[in-house]
């Protein structure tokens, strides 16, 4: 069963755009937003362009038709025989023309037939150009001209002269070269963003050779960020490299201050209890408690020492085989308990490793095994198994150490992993080492479960330490 609060959330969160992904999709709203005005603008402009022409053409028509027309001395108008473009002779061609009068409507041969009663007549020197407009007979753009003919002895004849043509080959124009420059502009977009792509991807190498570099210095295949960086991260990796010399630094100036006072402590206790025993002026009824206190307290620096140099959950740490360590432990308990004859059976799994301090792993499996050596009838199995998650650096580890010995009763299972007991109250039974266990499994922010072997029957005490 779990003891220990602090376990690592796993719960699936929404991971945050790369930068990479950032900067691309940040490139390619900015360039849809430019190629987009630049095309609406480009667009605007051809139309606006044509809409001139079309204007320009119908004045040309128009003054075309005002040249060609001559007025008879009775004041009627005589229109010219052969029209300024052949479409205006073609029935319903769509380019038309009407001549407006007091008393005169003309049309030409393409106007034959249809209403063009929206016309009106302009001044003499007022000119109009309309469009467009919907009539029967589609949608029409019209430039229309006043003007007042002289006539000798008589009054001037004053006629307004219209050009009418549908907007089809306007707006076919204009369709074609929106349909060109949609191509063209979509065409150059998808080679900007290809080309924005390939930037991304050689500017931001730097900052993956980073991450890589941290992933080896983390997994522990080298001790510092050693490539070659650009200027602007400089800084950054000098301050992380001089980062982990100080962590490195702290972390065996502490252990070793910490074996000093070890050494400081065991040493007057030592020197106490072999006066105690080998003094003869103390009776043994008033040696014995004497005794019994300080072996408990060389126990308690024991346990406490112990405690205090677990080194715990590291950024960066090696990679340490649980193999040949594991084997030399089991050797030495070997020694320790041969007139129990244990057999220890392993099953570890291929490149299952320990990222920590070598000393917290021999701590832990010792204590494990040495715990299971002494309760076990004749059999103990350690089981290591890894436990990769995708996304991790690390993977994580499982440890299990099972004996053939009573087990615990679940109703007492509970009492063994409590917090707060105080080693003095802890060391008859399992002794010190389950304490020291838990205190490791903590600061790995692992996971210890007590349950009984299925294979044994005695007791299986597991440690699981997630990846990071």
């Amino acid at each position: 069963m779990p003891f220990l609060a602090a376990k690592t959330n796993d719960a699936a969160q929404r991971r945050p755009f790369s930068l990479a992904a950032r900067a691309a999709l940040t490139t390619g709203l900015v360039l849809a937003a430019f190629l987009g005005a630049i095309g609406w603008t480009l667009s605007r402009t051809y139309a606006a362009s044509e809409l001139n022409k079309l204007q320009d053409r119908l004045h040309d028509n128009v003054i075309s038709y005002i040249t060609g027309t001559d007025v008879r001395r009775d004041g009627k108008p005589l229109m010219p025989d052969t029209p300024p473009d052949p479409m205006f002779a073609r029935p319903g061609s769509g380019l038309y023309a009407v001549v407006l009068g007091n008393d005169f409507h003309w049309e030409s041969s393409s106007a034959l037939g249809r209403d063009f009663s929206f016309l009106h007549q302009l001044e003499p020197g007022q000119s109009q150009f309309v469009g467009p407009v919907d009539t029967e007979l589609g949608r029409l753009y019209y430039y229309s001209f006043g003007v007042a003919l002289d006539v000798p002895d008589h009054d001037p004849v004053r006629l307004t002269f219209t050009v009418a043509q549908t907007e089809d080959e306007l707006e076919g124009n204009t369709a074609v070269y929106r349909r060109s420059l949609v191509g063209w502009l979509a065409t150059l977009g998808v080679m900007l963003i290809v080309l924005q792509l390939m930037l991304l991807y050689w500017s931001l190498t730097p900052l993956r050779k980073v991450a890589n570099d941290m992933s080896r210095v983390e997994r522990g295949d080298t001790d510092h960020l050693d490539s070659q960086y650009p200027i602007e991260l400089t800084a950054l990796t000098e301050r992380i490299n001089a980062f982990i010399d100080s962590e490195r630094e702290q972390r065996t100036r502490y252990r070793n201050t910490l074996a000093d006072l070890a050494h400081s402590l065991k040493t007057p206790l030592a020197v106490i209890r072999s006066q105690l025993e080998s003094s003869s002026d103390i009776s043994v009824t008033a040696r014995l408690p004497v005794l019994d206190q300080v072996r408990r307290m060389d126990e308690l620096v024991a346990y406490q020492l112990a405690r205090a140099a677990t080194t715990g959950r590291q950024t960066f740490a090696s990679a340490v085989p649980v193999a040949g360590y594991a084997e030399d432990l089991v050797q030495s308990l070997e020694k320790v308990y041969a007139a129990k004859n244990v057999l220890c059976e392993f099953d570890i799994e291929d490149g299952a490793a320990f990222y920590g301090e070598q000393g917290d792993l021999l701590e832990l499996m010792g204590n494990l095994l040495e715990n299971a050596f002494k309760w076990a009838g004749h059999h103990v199995l350690l089981v290591v198994k890894v436990l990769p998650q995708a996304g991790r650096q690390r993977p994580g580890l499982l440890m299990s150490v099972e004996d053939d010995g009573p087990g615990i009763d679940e109703h007492k299972v509970e009492k063994v992993l409590q917090r707060g007991v105080r080693g003095d109250e802890r060391v008859q039974g399992h002794g010190i080492g389950l304490s020291i266990v838990q205190d490791i499994v903590r600061a790995y922010r692992g996971e210890l479960t007590v349950d009984r072997s299925e294979e044994f029957g005695g007791a299986r005490f597991s440690v699981m330490l997630p990846p990071n």
